[in-house]
């Protein structure tokens, strides 16, 4: 009893769900097949007496239809016959009894011969009108189940009965043999049902993980509340396709009706993707489909386990709105990606045009499908705006993604209207939008034919972005829609004024360079040579190239030609360091110095000494701390050609080396020493004397020539010497061959180029003499001269020469030391040169009425158109010229 007890309590504390579950269905089963039992036993009883009435009817009727037994009973004959025959039909039926019976009831047979003759216990009232009897009651056998039939006779007259019937006890016995069978059976089912209970809960145990039911309880209540309450849809679909589970949210974004449970996924109406892919059971991440106007973002993973019911599960997030603030912010990331973008894209050059070029270029079609910028003429020149003046602006940009729309041309001058958006966006330095242009609501004021054509052509709204930089309004960039079919909106101001500010920006640096740049190049043009002087003595051809604006600016890269007495020339050019302004004032001082140290006739060498100290003093000049830029040098390169002689005399400060082409075409460097810089000081300067043949060339460049930072610089003068390796070529045919082989693109540096091709004088257009130191031989050598005049067919200027010759020659017999010489050149002028010895210059001045002599030299510089006096290494030469009528 304890034990039971115990059992009890044990099976009362269950907390697993598994367990409780099988101690039910145990107890059920046991109920089950007790009741199984039971009902079997009782059905068995019943069969039992069914058959019995069934058996003891058929027997009664047998019996009274017996020919014998109906003769017997209708005679009245009651023998011992009819008690055997009684007897046997019970032993052959099984029967307990067998009676046979007047009509009246009174037995004339019985199991029990003593009954014979008494009154049958039992109803037979039925049986005496014809019918039949069938019943369970007590008789002198106990209780029985019994059946009387009628005997009848001619006519139907009933003649007798019969009854025949089984004993309680027997169909008990029979049924009670039942039991046995039906105990086993009933075992069986109750081993078979316990058995399947403990695999059933066995596997309730290991899918409930052991909870108990309060825990499954609570865990189903929040499954429930989750699955309902969570702001993302969930479905669950079996391996077959067939819809398990839709929580409500699912419902809601699917619009799936509350009996869609079990019903196959292609059978609840969805968009064709959304089927798709919920019924492909295909594993994804966040795929984004359209349901209705809601963007559903689904994730959908299998279900498939080793002992799991497999199928799917798909989640859904409605992502409509998180979908547009995301085009929102990829719409301003956009934006700022094009700002960023026209950052780098718009203002790569200091050039007006190019600037503006750069921003119509950079919106189409990223902002708009056509863009135009009109400046103010003012700007392009590189001042500031006039902005008292009428909106009268230059087109300098027009770029689209047509090339036929009817805009106004490039280099139009446009007076815009004052309503139109172009005028007010300059007038008032505000952003202008016309969103819808075919309205004609006043912008068509300009030009209606062209408004016409516009909006004809497909162009509907526009913005007037005025390009406003350091409170000036420059001018105006508009921006037109022609392909998008939505009109400008007042969101895309804000990005129409930011790529104008870029521009206006870009604009007023590049305007302001432009002033700059004009100033220095003007600067720089009013101090290079104009024109080359009239000379003899070589051909010159030139180039000259300031660097593309924004490259380099205008530089320091000067060139020159210097007539220099007894018909020689001096060829140079230089480059000063740096770029601007102040580069281009130090190049014309440098060449205001050449031209004055040129005049002193000095020899290369020390015109570059006298070079260097005054570049070195301009270098001094700007430390002065007012922020001037410090000069740090300047290169120069000075040859002096001599045509009589053919001697060419150079000498360079930092410069590179000339390039020397003969007649025959060849072309190498003389290997002028190198000199230092102009300011750097403390090296003396070599000059290098070269004859040159008549028709060579001397070739003389700046390093904006041949520089290029791919190539070392002696690459390019390599190049440089292949290109002028030529015969036959005039100056200006080597300056084009240069220049084609060494800049095919915008210069980086300013570039000076100069050929100059020599000439020769030869002996026919010049005299020489050797003059004793005697005073008589003056006269001799007038009377040559004289006659050399004659030749020349320029004897008018006999008589001015022999009044120099006769000063000159008799100023160096009495004060200078031998040797004397006199040359006389035939060139442009008539040139007249005499040399002696002597370091000492003649002096001129003014004689008074009491002195004997001075008016001689004075004398000479009233006749002469010009003189001078230049040193030798022997000592001096005075020369004089005398202006020609005609050329030799």
């Amino acid at each position: 009893m304890d034990q039971l007890l115990r059992r009890l309590r044990s099976w009362r504390g269950t907390r697993s769900v598994a367990g409780q579950i099988f101690a039910l269905q145990v107890v059920v089963v046991l109920l089950l097949v007790t009741s199984a039992a039971v009902a079997l036993l009782v059905q068995s009883r019943s069969d039992a007496e069914r058959g019995a009435r069934q058996r003891s009817l058929a027997v009664a009727s047998a019996v009274a239809s017996s020919p014998s037994v109906r003769q017997a009973v209708s005679d009245g004959r009651t023998s011992a016959a009819l008690q055997q025959q009684a007897r046997q039909t019970r032993e052959r039926s099984h029967m307990d009894f067998v009676v046979v019976m007047s009509p009246t009831g009174i037995r004339y047979t019985h199991p029990n011969p003593a009954q014979i003759g008494r009154h049958y216990i039992g109803s037979i009232a039925a049986a005496q009108r014809g019918g039949t009897v069938t019943e369970t009651t007590t008789g002198t056998l106990g209780p029985s189940v019994r059946s009387v039939v009628p005997v009848t006779g001619p006519g139907g007259k009933v003649v007798g009965l019969v009854s025949a019937g089984i004993t309680v006890d027997r169909v008990s016995g029979v049924s009670g043999r039942q039991v046995p069978i039906v105990l086993g059976t009933a075992g069986l089912a109750l081993a078979a049902a316990t058995g399947g209970t403990a695999l059933i809960g066995r596997r309730l145990r290991r899918q409930t993980h052991g909870l108990g039911p309060v825990q499954m309880t609570r865990m189903y209540e929040h499954h429930d509340a989750v699955l309902h309450a969570v702001r993302e849809g969930v479905l669950i679909v079996d391996p077959h396709g067939c819809l398990l589970l839709a929580n409500d949210e699912a419902r809601r974004l699917l619009a799936l009706s509350q009996d869609v449970s079990g019903r196959p996924v292609t059978d609840l109406g969805l968009a064709a993707e959304a089927e798709r892919l919920l019924s492909s059971g295909r594993e994804t991440t966040d795929e984004v489909i359209q349901v209705g106007d809601r963007l559903l973002a689904v994730s959908q993973r299998p279900t498939a386990q080793p002992s799991g019911p497999g199928g799917w599960v798909a989640t859904l997030r409605d992502t409509t709105e998180l979908s547009a603030l995301t085009g929102r912010v990829q719409v301003v990331q956009e934006r700022l990606g094009l700002l960023y973008d026209a950052g780098l894209r718009i203002g790569t050059t200091l050039d007006v045009t190019r600037t503006a070029e750069e921003l119509a270029e950079f919106a189409v079609p990223r902002f708009a499908d056509y863009v135009t910028v009109d400046l103010a003429d003012a700007v392009l020149r590189g001042e500031e705006p006039d902005r008292l003046g009428t909106a009268e602006l230059r087109r300098v940009a027009v770029h689209g993604i047509r090339r036929d729309a009817p805009l106004y041309p490039v280099g139009a001058l446009i007076h815009f209207e004052p309503d139109t958006p172009q005028a007010a966006g300059f007038d008032s330095g505000r952003t202008v939008l016309e969103r819808d242009m075919p309205a004609f609501f006043g912008w068509q004021a300009q030009d209606p034919e062209r408004a016409r054509e516009l909006v004809s052509h497909g162009i509907h709204s526009m913005i007037v972005a005025p390009l406003l930089a350091r409170g000036a309004v420059l001018g105006v960039a508009t921006f037109w829609r022609s392909k998008e079919p939505a009109s400008f909106t007042p969101e895309d101001l804000s990005l129409a004024e930011e790529l104008a500010a870029r521009a206006a920006a870009s604009t007023d640096n590049a305007r302001r360079f432009t002033r700059e740049r004009t100033m220095a190049v003007t600067l720089q043009r009013s101090l290079l040579p104009h024109a080359l002087p009239e000379q003899n003595a070589v051909d010159v051809a030139h180039r000259y190239l300031p660097a593309e604006a924004g490259l380099g600016g205008v530089g320091g890269d000067w060139f020159d030609v210097v007539p220099l007495p007894g018909a020689r020339v001096a060829v140079v050019v230089g480059d000063v360091v740096g770029h601007g302004l102040h580069a281009a004032a130090t190049m014309g001082r440098l060449r205001t110095a050449v031209h004055n140290f040129s005049t002193l006739d000095l020899p290369p060498d020390e015109l570059l000494w006298h070079l260097d100290e005054l570049v070195t003093r301009i270098d001094q000049e700007g430390d002065g701390g007012e922020g001037t830029p410090t000069l740090t040098g300047a290169t120069c390169l000075y040859a002096i050609y001599d045509p009589v002689s053919r001697l060419c005399t150079m000498a360079r400060a930092g410069h590179l080396e000339p390039i020397l082409v003969h007649p025959d075409g060849r072309a190498h460097l003389p290997g002028v020493p190198a000199g230092p810089p102009l300011g750097l000081g403390g090296l003396p300067y070599e000059s290098t004397e070269v004859t040159l043949p008549e028709g060579s060339s001397i070739v003389l460049y700046t390093d904006g020539l041949i520089e290029d930072r791919r190539h070392d610089i002696d690459e390019g003068i390599e190049r440089l010497r292949r290109a002028l390796a030529s015969v036959g070529r005039t100056p200006e045919q080597m300056c084009q061959a240069a220049m084609a082989a060494m800049l095919p693109a915008a210069p980086r540096d300013d570039v000076a180029l100069v050929v100059a091709r020599t000439r020769q004088l030869d002996g026919e257009h010049t005299a020489y003499w050797d003059v004793p130191s005697d005073p008589s031989a003056v006269a001799g050598v007038r009377a040559d001269a004289t006659r050399r005049l004659e030749r020349w067919g320029v004897e008018e200027e006999a008589f001015t020469l022999e009044l120099i010759l006769s000063e000159l020659v008799t100023n160096a017999i009495r004060y200078a030391t031998g040797p004397i010489g006199v040359r006389l050149i035939r060139d442009r002028n008539l040139i007249c040169e005499v040399s002696d010895g002597s370091n000492v210059s003649p002096h001129l001045r003014r004689a008074t009425t009491l002195d004997e002599g001075g008016r001689g030299l004075f004398l000479v510089a009233q006749f002469a158109d010009n003189w001078g006096t230049r040193y030798t290494s022997g000592g001096k030469v005075i020369w004089t010229e005398q202006r020609l009528g005609t050329e030799p």
